[in-house]
């Protein structure tokens, strides 16, 4: 019996085999990514992805781009622009298809199962980067090709992208002896899996706090479409006749800033200050601390003092202490400012009979307060005006007039959530430049914030224009069911700098997908989204969307006139929570040592050093700062003030000229929108502005000078 069961074991296995050799070579053909997309414009087909098709895909793509990589090493002609810059810019198409609709969902859309895919995925990708970086067969051809750059009479973009393919293998490590290498690797592979870490621990954290109110006088001070939103939050926990508040900002934001409870206002601040320091799972403090000594010995191994000099030798800002001196400056006019609201806010609190001292959880309770008997403005008042579908066709209208882009809903493409809106981007002609997915709300499944990415970049290919296709993504209060979503004021600058970002993506005219779109230095990629904020508080764009969601009355002339009057409200407030967080990343980022820092201890003597207000506290604290722990913004933070510099001397071009004028309009177009990271930006920006930028307009618009 024994000598008959196993051969009947063999063939049993060797069925079972071939079956599952037959169900792989099915699944491997029913990969979508594995063909084109059969949708309009070849968006990525959502109808058919699944979560099983990306890991294949990915690892398929890795070595697809191995093989593409090994023929460009082992190509006999002598290394040349197109051979080898090119040809390696070009590579790895299907990872960079896979990659993008997978990291985009991550953030977007995601799941248990897409963030452990995730985690499989970090290593893996970790080290086929750095075995690109430091392949020497590789660099050295990189190396022959840049030797000789001032012979090869390449364009602009060419030039360009030799340049920074140069510097980023070099950065990446190719100069670096084997052991460094090795080094560099570990050092690379457990920072990202910090960082998915980081920020699956701070979604968690943000999902897993609720305020449940059961008495309805602790509504106090709240207007009606807060507490309808809190009504409709705790029907989705199943808790009917409750109310519940998240640490989600259009629930949190409200609720500090109009509940007279001041007890809850300070549990709910501090459930939302004290998020991923708790002492659970979800903790960040140890992970952050890892990463910080992790980038500081990464950047001694590639020669430099910290990770900060690493990051911005490749910024316009260059060196940490420019960024300091910049920081700093703006800080002591900040300051001072912060000091005379806190003020007034306390003497409000005292006229009102109380005796507390102003803290953290009252400023925005009392600024809203101050403000409304200063200006006779509410924020709520404005909210009826300021309809969604309203706000958006005002935006669309700003674009055409601007650029003559007409914008055209399409629902005839897939989309990965019922929510999300499609819209394709056409020339004044007709002509298609591209594709862009607008995901206004907030759920559980999506990240904090507010950004843009791209599903598909803008690249010419074999004389072929590949179109982009863009994702914005907000986080909008959803509204009940038949009613229409409403925003504030600072929802509605949102919505119009997200845009900037996707038109600097969509309008990007470009070759080389390492140049295209918002491929920028980081000091640089924040103008084109937040020149675009200005045209939202102009008082005529204003009147084109600004329209009361009940009555369809424009917006009258005298809130207009109001919030021009209070732009300046609470500036040292707004200027000093900002900077803190600048500041902060900084300090993080040019520590002198890679011993694990006490994270706590750590940003308190930061907030000491930079005289930070108690009544202030910082705007990203260090535990949930996803900009610098779990996305590209570390060292960069500054980067919003840097190029905050930049639109408001580029918006005095437009108001010289006149806000919709088109010859300033194809100047911006053509010389920040369409160029990407083909050229040096700030020759770039000195192209379209005949200068360098002023600080002076800046300065103007905070109310820092007279203007």
């Amino acid at each position: 019996m024994k000598k008959l069961l196993l051969p009947l074991i063999v063939v049993t296995l060797l069925f079972s085999a071939c079956t599952n050799d037959k169900n792989q070579n099915k699944k491997t053909m029913d990969n979508p990514f594995y063909s084109e997309f059969t949708t309009p414009f070849g968006t990525p087909d959502f109808r058919i992805i699944k979560e099983e098709h990306f890991a294949p895909a990915i690892k398929k793509g890795i070595e697809e781009q191995n093989e593409e990589i090994e023929a460009i090493i082992n190509n006999a002609e002598i290394a040349d622009f197109d051979n080898t810059i090119a040809a390696l810019d070009y590579s790895g198409a299907l990872l960079d298809k896979t990659t993008s609709v997978f990291y985009n969902l991550l953030e977007a859309n995601t799941n248990d199962t897409i963030q452990a895919i995730a985690r499989e995925l970090a290593p893996i990708l970790s080290a086929h980067s750095d075995d690109i970086s430091m392949n020497e067969k590789l660099f050295k051809r990189i190396k022959t090709v840049y030797q000789q750059k001032d012979k090869l009479q390449l364009s602009p973009e060419q030039n360009t992208l030799l340049e920074e393919t140069f510097k980023s293998f070099v950065r990446g490590g190719a100069n670096l002896s084997e052991a460094d290498k090795e080094e560099l690797k570990k050092i690379n592979g457990e920072l990202s899996l910090l960082s998915l870490k980081f920020g699956e621990n701070q979604l968690a954290e943000t999902n897993n706090y609720s305020l449940v109110i059961e008495n309805e006088k602790d509504l106090a001070g709240l207007p009606e479409a807060v507490i309808n939103a809190a009504v409709d939050a705790a029907k989705e926990r199943g808790m009917d006749g409750k109310w519940v508040f998240t640490l989600h900002k259009p629930s949190l934001i409200p609720f500090i800033q109009y509940a007279d409870n001041r007890d809850l206002r300070e549990k709910l601040f501090k459930a939302y200050t004290m998020r991923c320091s708790n002492g659970n799972e979800n903790d960040n403090r140890e992970v952050l601390a890892k990463m910080a000594a992790l980038r500081y010995q990464r950047a001694k191994l590639m020669g430099f003092e910290n990770h900060a000099a690493f990051v911005l030798d490749e910024n316009m800002a260059k060196k940490p202490e420019n960024v300091y001196h910049r920081l700093n400056e703006l800080m002591d006019a900040a300051l001072p400012m912060a000091a005379e609201e806190a003020e007034v806010l306390q003497n409000k609190i005292n006229q009102e009979g109380n005796t507390f001292k102003l803290e953290p959880w009252d400023w925005w309770y009392y600024a809203e307060k101050v403000r409304k008997e200063k200006y006779n403005l509410d924020d709520e008042a404005l909210r009826p005006y300021f309809e969604l579908e309203h706000v958006k066709n005002g935006l669309f209208d700003v674009v055409h007039k601007l650029y003559g882009l007409q914008i055209e809903e399409r629902t005839d493409i897939p989309v990965y959530q019922d929510d999300v809106k499609v819209y394709e981007i056409k020339e004044a002609n007709g002509d298609h430049i591209g594709i862009v997915f607008m995901d206004f709300y907030t759920r559980p499944e999506k990240g904090s914030g507010a950004w843009m990415d791209a599903f598909r970049k803008q690249m010419k290919k074999d004389g072929k224009n590949i179109s982009p296709v863009i994702i914005n993504c907000f986080n909008f209060t959803k509204p009940a069911a038949g009613k229409p979503a409403l925003l504030n004021m600072d929802e509605v600058t949102t919505l119009f700098h997200e845009f900037g970002h996707g038109l600097h993506g969509l309008l990007s005219d470009c070759t080389y997908p390492e140049l295209s779109g918002t491929s920028v230095a980081r000091d640089f990629v924040e103008l084109p989204s937040q020149i675009l904020e200005n045209w939202a508080t102009q008082p005529e764009v204003m009147k084109s969307y600004a329209k009361h969601y009940e009555t369809g009355e424009v917006i009258p002339d005298k809130l207009i006139n109001k919030i021009e009057e209070s732009s300046h409200f609470n500036q040292g407030f707004t200027m000093v929570e900002y900077l803190s967080a600048a500041l902060l990343d900084m300090d993080w980022h040019t520590i002198e040592s890679a011993d694990l820092q006490d994270a706590d201890a750590f940003e308190a003597a930061s907030m000491k050093k930079m005289q930070m207000p108690a009544e202030v506290v910082v705007r990203y604290r260090s535990p949930y700062f996803s900009h610098i722990f779990n996305g590209g913004y570390s060292s960069g933070y500054y980067s919003y003030v840097w190029a905050e510099i930049l639109d408001a001397d580029a918006f005095e071009a437009f108001k010289e000229n006149g806000i919709f004028d088109q010859k300033t309009a194809k100047a911006f177009r053509e010389n920040i929108l369409e160029k990407g990271g083909s050229e040096d930006p700030m020759q770039l920006y000195i192209r379209f502005r005949g200068k360098d930028a002023s600080l002076e307009p800046l300065l103007k618009r905070k109310g820092i000078i007279k203007g």
